[in-house]
């Protein structure tokens, strides 16, 4: 064999190995498996790709705003309740402490209907009626109650109610000219009106 002839068999037997390796590169590149940055693009593309229904999300919300709403709810009406029973009990307490500081006043009261008025000690029995009487006007300052003055005060309908109208000539129209029952006031509110007669011109 000629030596052309054996180099051109040498060069057509290294392409063909060349050929082989360059095939066997391209199988194994694809048959080598994915990355983590090609994977996630994937399921962001399928996550993206699945619609999102506005009407479910919007049932969701009111759902979740109900259940707010219902538990709100519920906890002011457990505040609420727990407000009127510690005002209730307030309002006891209160109402015991001054029937505790009226006790005293009824014992005097009680002793003083066991004078006996025959024996001739009516004065002795009037200091003990003026005592308890003192007694008891002084509780209710304790208390903030105090008495409407009314003597030649003017009819104010706030705090007089009018059980009669009569001519007098000595007052003035409208002013106040007996009290038949005294009024009172807790600190600045109306605890009961006077019931008074009322002057009127002739």
């Amino acid at each position: 064999m000629s030596d052309d002839l054996k180099t051109k068999l040498s060069e057509d037997t290294q392409d063909g190995d060349t050929s082989m390796v360059e095939n066997q590169d391209q199988a194994s590149s694809e048959s080598e498996p994915k990355g983590e940055g090609d994977q996630n693009e994937e399921q962001t593309a399928n996550t993206t790709s699945v619609p999102v229904d506005p009407l479910a999300e919007t049932e969701h919300q009111r759902d979740e705003y109900r259940e707010q709403l219902l538990r709100k709810t519920a906890e002011f009406d457990n505040y609420r309740k727990r407000v009127d029973r510690e005002r209730r009990d307030l309002a006891n307490y209160a109402a015991i402490d001054l029937l505790e500081q009226l006790l005293p006043s009824i014992d005097d009261l009680e002793r003083a209907l066991q004078v006996d008025t025959k024996l001739g000690k009516v004065e002795t029995y009037r200091d003990g009626i003026e005592l308890i009487h003192r007694q008891l006007m002084e509780l209710l300052q304790k208390h903030q109650v105090t008495p409407l003055e009314t003597a030649g005060v003017d009819f104010d309908p706030h705090f007089h109610e009018a059980v009669a109208h009569e001519t007098s000539a000595d007052h003035r129209d409208g002013e106040i000219i007996e009290e038949v029952r005294r009024g009172y006031l807790l600190g600045d509110r109306l605890l009961r009106p006077a019931m008074v007669k009322v002057a009127k011109r002739e």
